[in-house]
Formats: C-alpha cells, structure tokens, sequence
C-alpha cells in the first residue's frame, strides 16, 4: 500500500534523523513505527516474555541492598 502525508518541515527533519540513527531508510522506520503501535495485546506480552526468558536478563546479577537504597538513589 502506498500512502501521501503532507508533514512539517520539523517532523520530517526528525523522521529522517531517528531512521538515519537507527541506521534504516525512512520508509524502513515508518514500517516499523506503524507495526508497533497496531501490535496486539499478546503480541506485547510476547516479546515482554522473550525478554524476561532472554540470557541478558535471568543472567544479570541482583542488585545489591545498597544499590536501590533510597540514599544511593539521591547521591
């Protein structure tokens, strides 16, 4: 499907940044934006159980007591 949007200048300026640092084309980003925002509810819990299952998560050590203080929070 092919669509026309008329943006301002500011938008498209914008557009063109965050897909230039994601390292994508503009219609490669967009594509991407739409598909997120229309994901299902089961979609989302999906991928919130990958990550919760992935090694970068279960492997990372607990935070010590220290850490997630309400002092070391302010410091």
């Amino acid at each position: 499907m092919t669509i026309q949007l008329q943006l301002k200048p500011e938008i498209e300026a914008r557009l063109f940044a965050e897909a230039a640092a994601k390292g994508v084309s503009v219609e490669v980003y967009l594509e991407s934006l739409i598909e997120n925002s229309l994901a299902s509810q089961e979609d989302w819990e999906a991928a919130l159980t990958d990550l919760i299952n992935s090694p970068a998560f279960t492997l990372a050590p607990p935070l010590s007591d220290a850490a997630i203080s309400r002092e070391s929070i302010y410091r």
